[in-house]
């Protein structure tokens, strides 16, 4: 009897300790907020991104992997840029292909205009 009465009181003590650990120790008080992390060194804002500000690109880490906003921030500015080169290049190639056949086409006219 004196030992059933023992391991009572034991597991009273252990799962009294367990749930102020838990609660915070009685203090009516939460955890404080810490400042939450955020990116050292973002993306500039003042000109387009370039190959080193990726590979320097680093997320900080949040409870369960990265900030999801961060980097779909991140990434749908990358992807805007994108965009916007891959826009660029098209028109740019659509010009070059232009002049390309324009220049053909006036170096043509002249020798066939010998030839007649």
């Amino acid at each position: 009897m004196f030992m059933f009465l023992f391991l009572v009181v034991g597991l009273a003590v252990v799962v009294g300790a367990v749930t102020l650990s838990v609660i915070g120790g009685g203090e009516n008080a939460p955890l404080p907020d810490i400042e939450a992390e955020r990116l050292d060194d973002p993306l500039p804002p003042d000109r387009p991104v370039n190959h080193a500000d990726i590979e320097t690109l680093r997320f900080p880490l949040a409870a369960r992997g990265y900030r999801m906003a961060e980097v779909d921030d991140a990434l749908s500015r990358i992807a805007a840029e994108l965009a916007e080169r891959d826009a660029r290049i098209a028109d740019l190639e659509h010009a070059l292909a232009g002049a390309q056949a324009t220049a053909h086409a006036s170096l043509r006219k002249p020798i066939e205009g010998d030839q007649q």
